[in-house]
Formats: C-alpha cells, sequence, structure tokens
C-alpha cells in the first residue's frame, strides 16, 4: 500500500484529529516532495489575527514526516521515527493559504539507525516566506523478537 494524500488526510482524522480540524492537508506527495497547505481560520487563529505557530508547526512536521513515512516503506523494514528535535524562525504574519513544503531527499539506510535533518518552508498567497522549520528525525530498526 503506498502513502498517498488521501491516505494522509484520512490519517489525520484518526490518529491527530487537531490537525485535521485545524484544516492542514496533504496536497500532494512524490518520491522527492511533500506539500502541504493549511488556511488561516478562526479556529487556528492566534490573538494577533495570524495563524497560531503550533498549527504551522504540526503542517511542516506533516511534510518532513510523510517524506520519512514514504521512505520507511520503500525500505520494506519496521522502524520507529521520532522527532528530537526541532527549530523554527517566523519571518511575517502567517494570513490566508500558506502552503508548507519539503523536498530533501534523504535516503535510510538499512539495518542501522540514523538522524534525518529536513527543512519545511512556510510560503504565503504571495510568495512569500512565513515560517521556516527544521526537524531532526531519528529513524532506528526495530528489534525482532
Amino acid at each position: 500500500m503506498n502513502i498517498s494524500p488521501r491516505k494522509l488526510n484520512t490519517f489525520l482524522l484518526f490518529k491527530l484529529p487537531s490537525a485535521y480540524f485545524c484544516g492542514v492537508r496533504t496536497t500532494s506527495l512524490s518520491d522527492t516532495t511533500c506539500v502541504v497547505s493549511v488556511k488561516h481560520r478562526w479556529i487556528n487563529q492566534n490573538p494577533f489575527n495570524s495563524m497560531f505557530w503550533a498549527v504551522q508547526g504540526m503542517a511542516a512536521e506533516l511534510t518532513t514526516g510523510a517524506l520519512v513515512m514514504s521512505k520507511i516503506k520503500l525500505s520494506g523494514q519496521k522502524m520507529s521515527m521520532l522527532v528530537t528535535n526541532n527549530d523554527a524562525t517566523f519571518t511575517k504574519k502567517a494570513t490566508g493559504r500558506i502552503q508548507f513544503t519539503c523536498n530533501q531527499v534523504k535516503a535510510i539506510a538499512s539495518g542501522e539507525g540514523q538522524t534525518i535533518r529536513l527543512n519545511s518552508k512556510g510560503i504565503n498567497n504571495e510568495g512569500t516566506e512565513v515560517s521556516d522549520f527544521n526537524f531532526e528525525w531519528s529513524i532506528k530498526v526495530k528489534s525482532k523478537k
């Protein structure tokens, strides 16, 4: 079973409902790129009339996590994945529709644990970057018991 935008959005509904109800949606996923979109609305706003930073973080994390999940699936191995570190920079108020994109291709080495650092940028309708997120993923092969 391949990972697709539709399957990721269904996954959000059942496993991460806060992201789903805030409007986080995967719009495209390929071997090299994941794009997630979220629109500034009442449910995901902060008191300053822009998108709450945590909603931006959910969308950005999904872009990187979806690529990691798809690479793990291609490896055919059972692996665990965990965000071990992240940082973000916010450069403009996030209003309107924001698209987060991760297009960093990283190979998953089979048979060993590793750490992968991926970047996702949030761009508004005018093409201006509003936020920049980095996520460090720890990936480990599950031991056979």
